[in-house]
């Protein structure tokens, strides 16, 4: 067996995962609350793989109502060492045709009403996020979409939004002057807490139309986006199959790994005993409950 544990968040269309071996289901509890739905884990390609669908198995958690923190929780709880995050975006630039995966490197964060971060009052840390993903996996995933078939682009900026609604036509020329890529409502602050989890993350977004600054195609329907994101959702599975068997055998350290050793900034002394305690997933390096101090 290979020495990674992949999490795979699925998006808008990925709500299971085929060909895992020794399959089960994982329920894990969290201190944040609950998760999206239950964990499948499992083996794939000589991998271990743990999947969550990210709006819960028939679309039934909104984006704004997404637990992101205890959705990163279980997984790193689950014992997750790297994470592969997978979304249906839309396109803001005339390269990025519907059925193009774009591989993001970069994100703007227009969400408003997300907790965003695992440490707060009696705990503070400050994690970088100049480049909010991991440029090895982020790699391996370009090319294992390349291997399924799928036209890829490798980087590009993400534009997280809101919603449940879909952008307004200036919405969409402005986050186009900008120099965004591509438009969703899931990726942040998922990414945030990933790299406060220490969990390398890359997120491989699937364009399922052109957001509609674009005056010659018809305004974003969700009829539309569904018919697309079937076809994506098949290849995705041909991508992730491609990504586990492309792994090398040892996992080598990641920077990310330990990254929250240049963020915490509280004195220990000071540390909050129920913050400690809910952060004790998050970096058991670091953080232990009282009990096991």
């Amino acid at each position: 067996m290979k020495q990674w544990t992949l999490g795979v968040i699925g998006g808008s269309g990925l709500y299971e995962l085929d060909g895992l071996r020794n399959r089960r289901r994982l329920s894990i509890e969290s201190p944040w609350g609950a998760p999206s739905d239950e964990l499948i884990a499992g083996e794939l390609e000589g991998v271990r793989l743990v999947f969550l669908p990210r709006h819960g198995r028939g679309h039934r958690i909104p984006p704004g109502e997404l637990n992101a923190r205890a959705n990163i929780d279980v997984l790193k709880r689950a014992g997750c060492t790297d994470v592969l995050s997978v979304s249906a975006v839309g396109s803001l630039r005339e390269e990025l045709p519907p059925g193009t995966f774009v591989v993001a490197d970069q994100y703007i964060d227009r969400t408003v009403s997300r907790p965003a971060s695992f440490f707060g009052s009696g705990l503070v840390a400050h994690v970088s996020m100049a480049d909010p993903v991991c440029p090895r996996l982020s790699a391996a995933a370009a090319d294992a979409a390349r291997a399924a078939g799928a036209p890829t682009v490798e980087g590009g900026t993400y534009l997280a939004m809101e919603g449940p609604q879909f952008s307004t036509r200036a919405e969409s020329h402005l986050y186009r002057s900008w120099g965004c890529s591509v438009i969703g409502m899931t990726a942040m602050p998922e990414a945030r807490l990933a790299r406060e989890a220490e969990l390398p993350y890359a997120n491989v977004c699937m364009v399922t139309d052109y957001d509609c600054w674009r005056e010659a195609t018809a305004h974003v329907e969700v009829t539309n986006v569904l018919e697309v994101l079937l076809s994506n959702a098949d290849t995705a599975r041909q991508m992730i199959a491609a990504l586990a068997l492309g792994l090398p055998e040892v996992r080598a350290p990641s920077p990310i790994d330990t990254g929250l050793d240049q963020a915490i900034i509280t004195d220990p002394a000071l540390w909050a005993p129920e913050r400690v305690e809910k952060l004790a997933a998050i970096c058991p390096r670091k953080f232990k409950p009282a009990a096991d101090a």
